[in-house]
């Protein structure tokens, strides 16, 4: 592995003149997909572990979500088609003699994370599902039987992964706005307040305006002033939680396009906008810490549904962002750090093709005394990747979210 490790002539996001980030929340298409893709990969997983003793060669992620039709109405709506979320990818469906129930895996994982995140989905009425996986192709599962005289897990692809830290003071609120609205003890009090929510934050120079788009369920809404009158609850309590992150004062808009002259706001069934004809995609969402952020480094490859043995796509991704998390918490004079992996295919995951690690110094250390302490955090890292999936599975390491590790569940960690 070549390593490169160096400072950054650029100032930390929250110097930056204009910063935008943006989170697509719980109920979105686009995250409903990825975190079905997810589902389906991690159910896969298990009855591969079960059964036969090891993760077999999957990568579902490949989802998309066609919306439906609906009718909202003050008082409450209908459902006039339901949506459909269509499963594709590659999964091993035979081992021996043994076949493994792959489509029923998936349908089971739609239907468990609907019912464990949107309880208030009539699941049956409103959701179709389709799985269209296929057995892996022969090159890419021979890895999995190669990996033993290759010296560990291969790379399944040549691809790259990026991840930074910390987050910036607005990347910390548009996170804590998604999540704050979305928190089922306030959906419970709030029944009115739809699943389907988006968070763009803006911020020039000091002054921050957060645009929030967020679906109401119909039924809880009698009319337009009513309506006026929560959507007013709604700005109160993002403007709230950014409070705790920023002293300044903070533009907040809520559905910006309502015309309420006209009646024309967002009203839903459902509290999902899926329901009346807004797609979805895995991949198009956030990244893998759960923000889109132009200002910073990214990539496009999607981390949702790529099994965790194998597929660099997730787990670069992961592995960098656990490396620039730890970097800036083990080292004092590195105020963030952004790092760059990139594999190569059939060689093994923990020996990446280079890795580039740039680091901004608080203080006048020089970065050439930093070298060997990053190189110690990159190595025990990639040292540890053959068992990330098992993170995964347990809930340690958790994607769409930061930090990744959930350190009030993992031993050792307080």
């Amino acid at each position: 592995m070549e390593l490169v490790v160096d400072a950054d002539t650029c100032p930390v996001a929250d110097a930056l003149a204009v910063e935008m980030v943006e989170r697509k929340g719980l109920g979105h298409p686009d995250t409903v997909c990825d975190a079905v893709a997810e589902a389906f990969a991690a159910g896969l997983a298990r009855v591969y572990a079960e059964r036969f003793g090891g993760v077999l060669h999957h990568n579902v992620d490949k989802v998309l979500l066609a919306g439906g039709a609906s009718a909202p109405r003050f008082g409450g709506g209908r459902i006039l088609e339901p949506f459909s979320l269509h499963l594709a990818g590659r999964a091993t469906e035979r081992v021996g003699d043994e076949t493994v129930p792959v489509a029923d895996i998936g349908r089971t994982a739609v239907h468990d994370w609907f019912s464990a995140h949107l309880p208030e989905v009539t699941f049956h009425d409103v959701v179709r599902v389709r799985v269209l996986t296929r057995p892996g192709s022969t090159d890419l599962a021979s890895l999995y039987r190669r990996a033993a005289t290759r010296g560990g897990v291969l790379a399944n692809d040549t691809s790259v992964g990026v991840g930074f830290a910390p987050l910036s003071r607005l990347e910390r609120i548009v996170d804590a706005a998604e999540r704050t609205l979305t928190d089922p003890g306030l959906r419970s009090s709030w029944p009115w307040l739809g699943a389907d929510v988006k968070v763009m934050g803006v911020r020039v120079g000091t002054r921050i305006t957060l645009t929030v788009a967020c679906a109401f369920v119909d039924r809880h809404v009698t009319d337009v002033d009513d309506y006026l009158r929560k959507k007013a609850l709604v700005a109160d309590r993002v403007r709230a939680t950014a409070h705790t992150l920023a002293s300044q004062d903070i533009d907040v808009v809520v559905n910006a396009a309502d015309d309420p002259e006209t009646g024309d706001v967002y009203l839903t069934v459902t509290g999902l906008s899926a329901e009346a004809g807004d797609d979805g995609q895995a991949g198009r969402g956030n990244r893998v810490n759960g923000l889109i952020t132009p200002m910073r480094p990214m990539t496009i490859e999607s981390y949702a549904g790529k099994n965790a043995v194998t597929h660099v796509g997730k787990l670069y991704n992961v592995i960098a962002g656990l490396v620039a998390e730890d970097v800036v918490r083990q080292l004092p004079e590195v105020a963030g750090a952004t790092c760059t992996l990139v594999s190569r295919i059939g060689e093994p995951v923990s020996s990446p093709q280079a890795c580039h690690v740039r680091l901004v110094l608080a203080g006048g250390t020089g970065v050439h005394r930093l070298r060997s302490p990053v190189e110690r955090v990159v190595s025990d890292h990639l040292a540890r990747a053959h068992e990330l999936w098992r993170d995964m599975l347990t809930g340690r390491i958790v994607t769409d979210r930061w930090p990744l590790v959930r350190r009030d569940i993992s031993q050792g960690d307080a």
